[in-house]
């Protein structure tokens, strides 16, 4: 056997290291944690500093046995997790789990999977950080009391199911404070007025510098204007520089990727992972701007080889965050001499944005002349102000530039950047072509997008770069938020033109209000945030869960003991958790919209067990009607005219085949129930206008679909199918989609051929998180782990039960 066993966290990342090291060195993989704590409630020890009991999982067994198998084999065993918290973490348990000697163990770090990394970290090995893994632990034991004790509050007192987070309670507090701003905001109109002077190349844009709130002042500035002079008042020329942005971090990666490549934070972190675990790119989860020697020697070597000297300006930028994590470099390729490579097109195309950005921020300044020109109206106090720029040297332009947020561009104006002027002169006369006055409205703050969200919690110092990614997903997986495209609002403006001394006047419409890819919280997420803010505060108040974080970070630097931390966070916490159990109000959000025209009864809305709907008359009447909301209404917005519009649905729309057709709405959407089948209705057809000419056109059109989808059916079983799907024919054989193997022609299979296609992938194993094979014998172990964990749920109202571990000292 090797003398030395060096274990990192995923497959990918041990089959490159391994092309590194030699026969002395056997690589293998922990497929990241081999333990969490326990599900039941004495997962944590409250009254014993908070020692925590841990299991291995079912699908982590024949990994933990694999590996102390080869540990006791070898002389040496090498703990290579990654380089942060989580990391350390990871090989503590594998210390812990695998029964490792410190006398023949070594902890090594390395922030990019190259061989001179590899060998250097090697050379330098060094002891489990004890206060890392403190940091770690504080964090796991807090989240989980958290939602442990928080989570059977909710179910009592709003809704069953639901669960609570420290971090992920701020992130929906962010979306639904944003959009009661949004549906608080009030526009307000005014007139922006704009002026072209001169012809064709001599053509230039001014703009005045104040808006008009009223028509007839816009009317009469125009009006003004005929028969005016304009003369350049003044012209100011100055030279501009312009620097690029520091390399990525994760945060500033995630918000990028977004932006230029519409990837979400999830797919973001996935695709760099991919990358680092593959030796493309240095560690993905940092809050460092750093950039080490041997890397600003190597972008200097590649830019002056590739654009010259005059392209090259070194850099050294500093991370601006006080509470930045472990000392890491940022995100950057391993070797700038690698532009792009050739493989999976998300991971091209996310390598080249690190690399352009790491390489632009070792590049010199891009150089302009910016020229101002100030123009006066003879008739009138004001002034056009008029802007110019030329590029005198494109520096790290020429490579790279960083785009911004929707919500930091100016209000729905076509701007752009400043044009080149013309040749002006101080005091020349100017001839005007054509000047406009356009209505504008000011625009309330935009919804948060995945990455803009990130960028908020990074300004208040909420997480750190290897939460951003789990809390966005978690708060949707919860259904607190959705991520969704909505469609705008068609509104009038006004435009009034100068041309030729006359002035014309028009209406004209725009949409407002569209949003794609942005976050709504939903009612339940509005509801559960205003039972936490009034019971909870702390829990989701921002600066004190950017305190926490800031107490992570003493741990981690050894400042503070961690068990002293969480018993001052948790003594209190726990006292609320159970006053508000036995004081607070059920919260339902409920609100009273008016009473039914006809009837006279009460018409409210609120959340109840199945989610938010409205009711026709009081609790106690008997003949109370119930309609769910549709996609897109909110308890907070829905008036009394949409309420009422709900209970006209579910709606025959005629015959067809003899059988009746309805309209109605369920859990997925708009749907047309026939003979007991279901049609969902296309996006943008509303249910209310479905007529039955249009309901049987929604019906032949699908089963023309799922006609063209059926390759064959079978005799001894109808249920049974082979059907044409995304990636080509399956077979549906009860509850399994079974694929057919390339040899098989499945127009010519057989029933029995089928069944025992099927017979085999039921029997295969399962694969675990990293596409590890778990033996199937693991199967009724981990049945018996769900079995305990359902039993473990009905003693206690908690989903995420405390947990019991060693305290993490030596």
């Amino acid at each position: 056997m090797a003398k030395n066993l060096l274990i990192v966290e995923s497959p990918a990342k041990a089959k490159t290291i391994e092309g590194y090291l030699g026969k002395d060195f056997v690589v293998k993989s922990s497929y990241g944690h081999i333990r969490d704590l326990v599900k039941s409630e004495d997962a944590i020890d409250i009254a014993h500093d908070f020692q925590q009991k841990y299991e291995v999982p079912a699908d982590k067994k024949q990994v933990v046995s694999e590996l102390k198998k080869l540990a006791k084999e070898a002389e040496v065993i090498w703990l290579a997790s990654d380089e942060d918290r989580e990391g350390e973490a990871i090989s503590w348990h594998l210390f812990e789990t695998l029964g490792l000697k410190e006398a023949n163990t070594r902890r090594i770090v390395f922030h990019e999977i190259t061989k001179p990394a590899i060998i250097r970290a090697i050379e330098n090995p060094r002891t489990i950080n004890y206060h890392l893994v403190n940091a770690q632990q504080a964090r796991r034991v807090l989240d989980r009391l958290v939602g442990f004790e928080l989570s059977p509050v909710l179910w009592k007192k709003v809704k069953p199911s639901l669960s609570a987070g420290r971090v992920q309670s701020v992130a929906v507090r962010l979306i639904v404070d944003r959009e009661r701003e949004i549906n608080k905001f009030q526009s307000e109109a005014a007139f922006r007025v704009t002026a072209i002077f001169g012809k064709g190349r001599e053509a230039f844009k001014a703009e005045l510098n104040e808006r008009f709130a009223k028509q007839e002042d816009a009317e009469k500035f125009l009006n003004d204007c005929i028969g005016a002079d304009f003369n350049v008042k003044s012209l100011d020329t100055r030279p501009a520089k312009r620097s690029p942005a520091a390399p990525f971090t994760t945060s500033t990666l995630q918000q990028e990727a977004s932006r230029k490549l519409g990837f979400s934070v999830s797919r973001t972190m996935s695709v760099a992972q991919k990358l680092y675990e593959s030796g493309r790119i240095t560690y993905m989860r940092t809050d460092s701007v750093n950039l080490s020697d041997t890397a600003l020697n190597a972008a200097a070597s590649e830019i002056v080889s590739a654009y010259g000297q005059q392209y090259h300006q070194q850099r050294q930028y500093k991370t601006k965050s006080a509470s930045a994590q472990e000392a890491h470099e940022a995100i950057r390729p391993t070797y700038f001499n690698v532009h792009s490579f050739e493989g999976d097109n998300a991971e091209k195309r996310l390598y080249e944005l690190i690399w352009k950005r790491a390489i632009a921020s070792q590049m010199s300044e891009a150089q302009f002349e910016r020229t101002v020109a100030r123009i006066s109206v003879s008739t009138r106090p004001e002034e056009l102000v008029a802007n110019g720029e030329v590029m005198k040297f494109d520096g790290f332009l020429k490579v790279y530039l960083e785009s911004t947020d929707e919500d930091e561009k100016e209000d729905n104006i076509e701007e752009g950047d400043s044009a080149i002027l013309p040749p002006l002169t101080k005091g020349q006369l100017l001839s005007l072509t054509e000047m406009t006055a356009v209505e504008r409205y000011s625009r309330p703050p935009a919804r948060y997008t995945e990455a803009s969200l990130v960028k908020k919690l990074e300004e208040l110092g909420i997480g750190r770069p290897s939460t951003y990614a789990p809390t966005i997903s978690t708060i949707q997986n919860r259904g607190y938020v959705v991520k969704e495209e909505r469609e705008g609002k068609t509104r009038a403006y006004r435009v009034l033109t100068l041309k030729n001394s006359s002035i014309a006047k028009e209406e004209k419409t725009e949409i407002t209000g569209a949003d794609k890819n942005k976050m709504f919280p939903t009612d339940i997420g509005a509801v559960v945030n205003d039972f936490l803010v009034q019971h909870f505060n702390g829990i989701v108040d921002y600066h004190f869960t950017a305190g926490v974080e800031k107490q992570f970070d003493e741990i981690a630097q050894g400042l503070q003991e961690w068990t002293v931390m969480i018993r001052k966070f948790y003594d209190p916490f726990h006292q609320e958790v159970e006053t508000t159990k036995a004081t607070a109000d059920r919260a339902s959000g409920e609100r009273e919209l008016g009473v039914h025209p006809e009837s006279g009864k009460k018409l409210s809305v609120r959340i109840g067990r199945y989610g938010p709907f409205v009711q026709i008359g009081e609790a106690d009447d008997e003949q109370k009607q119930y309609a769910s909301l549709r996609a897109g209404q909110m308890i907070e917005t829905i008036s009394l005219e949409e309420a009422l519009e709900l209970f006209k649905l579910p709606k025959k729309v005629g015959l067809f085949e003899e059988k009746e057709m309805t309209v109605a709405i369920g859990k997925f959407g708009p749907y047309i129930r026939h003979n007991s089948a279901f049609y969902s209705l296309p996006k943008g057809i509303d249910p209310l206008d479905v007529a039955e000419d249009q309901a049987i056109e929604i019906i032949l059109d699908k089963r023309k679909r799922d006609a063209e989808r059926l390759i064959k059916t079978f005799d001894e079983n109808p249920e049974v199918k082979i059907l044409n799907g995304r990636w080509g024919p399956y077979i549906e054989f009860e509850k399994l989609n079974v694929k057919i193997p390339k040899d098989k022609d499945p127009h010519t299979l057989t029933f029995d051929e089928v069944k025992a296609l099927a017979d085999a992938t039921a029997a295969e194993p399962k694969k675990g998180r990293f596409g590890k094979v778990i033996a199937a014998k693991a199967a009724p172990a981990a049945k018996k782990a769900t079995t305990a964990k359902k039993q473990a749920a009905k003693k206690s109202p908690a989903k995420n039960a405390p947990a019991k571990k060693s305290t993490g000292k030596k």
